[in-house]
């Protein structure tokens, strides 16, 4: 098994959920990445989703947005990301997940790409605009290197694609909760909790699934729980207290705010 695959069969067995928190590499430097995993491992997040930068990230909200252009502008490239993997690797085995975009990994080729992922340390890859219908050689390469394919659905996925997205899916199924991009929400929708019950039943015990997209808070946290959730995502948030906190004050602050989450997943 992956160290995802571990992580959410230990977590079952505790009757807990997963806590996954989203920072962006090299936002708003190295140091700062590096110290706000430290905050993210020390307040008990379960599984890290480090950003790679991309110029065109159509998932993602203006908060995300903001980190990967400061991130590329600051000159972040793909090496700088593997470095800063390997860093944390010495210093962790929690399960990392890289989310990017297909032509990152499409321009050295799906093989290459995931290889030097697995060596550096990534366990699985979340590409929001790899389309199923397009994923055959994606898949296969990921396999071949152990690593999680983790694709997402939104809340009107018809059954019949989301069976097949299942099929080709490891490590956790993301479900998008709101029809849109990343960002902080102030409700969460009828629509979202409809979606995730059918999303769940659809899955049968077959893969956990993960919730994110506008979870922000330890209420957000605590009703996506209640319904069932395996996972709950969290990101902007992260970054929001990475943009408007001193560097000084980053890992405390990270650690305080993942802490009040991850106790509500227990």
């Amino acid at each position: 098994m992956t160290r995802i695959q571990e992580k959410f069969q230990q977590l079952k067995s505790q009757k807990e959920s997963a806590l996954i928190s989203y920072i962006m590499v090299g936002y708003p430097s190295e140091n700062a990445t590096l110290t706000a995993v430290r905050g993210l491992i020390e307040g008990g997040a379960d599984i890290i989703e480090l950003g790679f930068p991309f110029s065109d990230p159509i998932a993602d909200g203006p908060t995300i947005q903001m980190a990967s252009t400061h991130s590329l502008n600051k000159g972040t490239q793909i090496n700088d990301f593997f470095s800063i993997v390997k860093k944390i690797r010495k210093e962790s085995e929690i399960p990392l997940v890289l989310m990017t975009y297909t032509n990152i990994l499409y321009n050295q080729t799906y093989q290459k790409f995931i290889k030097r992922a697995k060596d550096a340390g990534i366990d699985g890859l979340i590409l929001p605009d790899m389309a199923i219908e397009e994923s055959k050689k994606y898949v296969m390469a990921a396999r071949k290197n152990d690593m999680d394919t983790i694709f997402l659905v939104s809340p009107n996925t018809e059954k019949k694609r989301l069976k097949k997205i299942i099929k080709n899916t490891s490590g956790f199924l993301y479900m998008v909760a709101v029809f849109g991009t990343t960002g902080v929400q102030t409700k969460i929708h009828k629509y979202t909790i409809n979606a995730l019950k059918n999303t769940r039943k659809i899955a049968k015990g077959l893969i956990p699934v993960g919730v994110g997209f506008g979870i922000s808070n330890e209420k957000d946290v605590q009703k996506y729980v209640s319904l069932g959730t395996d996972a709950v995502i969290v990101g902007s948030a992260n970054i929001k207290i990475m943009e408007n906190t001193p560097s000084n004050r980053i890992h405390s602050e990270i650690k305080a705010f993942t802490r009040k989450l991850k106790n509500k997943t227990l």
